[in-house]
């Protein structure tokens, strides 16, 4: 039987293989409520036979936007308008997730897909950025450094948001402490430079990420909580690999069931060379000190390749992105190649 084939079962939920599609966004929502682009985007890998959609990066508050044209969570309006596309994924075979994030002093910024690039001032339709130090990221605008209170909101606002998933019907929620948004500014000493019990030491500087794991299982009943973690900085005096064996030991402790390893996108001046694979060695690292599950995601595009990984114990699942944009049936094309059972729908068993 192959590997990537092969049933996972996490927190009493079976997915059905361990090729998943990982979080995009999409930049095509409008004042955070997703619509039909989102409900086609997503149900279309669920029926090319992934075993898990995630859905973008979703945000848990205004001001935790990346863009002005991000999905949200933040209100029951844009929750109820997840429900028919959660159902839609879930009636195709399809574990459906869904990844909460808080972008920090990375918000507020503008749309890739409007060209520009750099953020918005709230004369124009932004808002003003938040971060744990009013330190910048390259040539966007200065965050305010949170207070006390503003990060017992954020705290609050992951658990109303996990809340609102639940009730969507999504049955995995993803944590999102990477690509440099807010927890992970908090857990990097390149951009904590606080001296209260949320800076300094690596204990205080993954507190917030404790709490918030903490507070998202406490909300999410019987749904998974995954969290994504960038391994390395990949910058001189930065968050690194083992900072993120320890700091995947704690969120675990917290409820956490599986760690989703990527890398990068904290500071501008990080070197990292893509390549397929790239980050795979963090997440076998991870998987190895930790033994909890793990999942890839890096360029990993051939299913030969993704088969391979698993064999080598190296990780417990594949996350793939662009290769499922230029092909939804991704899958479907996998299971062919390794003579698997295909996860085709009814409707598609004749062209296999």
């Amino acid at each position: 039987m192959s590997a990537l084939f092969t049933p996972l079962s996490i927190r009493g939920t079976e997915v059905r293989n361990r090729l998943w599609v990982s979080p995009m966004c999409q930049y095509s929502a409008v004042e955070g409520v997703p619509n039909d682009w989102h409900h086609v985007h997503l149900a279309q890998f669920a029926s090319g036979g992934a075993g898990m959609v995630i859905a973008e990066a979703t945000a848990v508050s205004p001001e935790g936007r990346i863009s002005p044209e991000d999905t949200g969570i933040w209100t029951d309006a844009q929750a109820e308008a997840w429900v028919p596309i959660v159902a839609a994924i879930r009636s195709r075979g399809a574990v459906a997730g869904v990844q909460l994030g808080h972008a920090g002093r990375k918000a507020s910024t503008t749309s890739p897909l409007t060209g520009g690039r750099g953020t918005i001032a709230p004369s124009d339709g932004g808002w003003t950025t938040v971060a744990p130090s009013a330190l910048a990221y390259d040539t966007f605008a200065a965050p305010v450094a949170l207070d006390p209170a503003g990060i017992e909101k954020v705290v609050a606002d992951f658990a109303d948001a996990t809340r609102r998933a639940v009730r969507a019907g999504f049955q995995v929620v993803e944590i999102h402490a990477a690509h440099g948004y807010l927890l992970h500014q908090f857990l990097s000493p390149l951009t904590n430079h606080r001296d209260d019990e949320y800076g300094g030491s690596f204990e205080n500087r993954v507190r917030l990420l404790v709490r918030v794991t903490e507070a998202v299982r406490g909300a999410a009943g019987d749904a998974a909580v995954f969290v994504r973690f960038s391994a390395t900085d990949a910058a001189e005096g930065g968050w690194d690999v083992a900072d993120t064996v320890a700091a995947a030991r704690l969120v675990a402790d917290a409820g956490a069931d599986l760690i989703d390893v990527s890398s990068g996108g904290l500071v501008p001046e990080q070197r990292i060379v893509p390549g397929p694979g790239y980050q795979v060695d963090y997440a076998e690292t991870v998987r190895r000190e930790t033994g909890l599950l793990v999942s890839a995601v890096g360029m990993i595009d051939d299913p030969t390749f993704g088969e391979q990984i698993l064999v080598d114990s190296r990780a417990d699942a594949i996350m793939s992105g662009r290769e499922w944009l230029r092909d939804p049936h991704y899958a479907l094309r996998a299971a062919v190649a390794l003579g698997a059972d295909s996860p085709a729908p009814a409707q598609y068993l004749r062209a296999y």
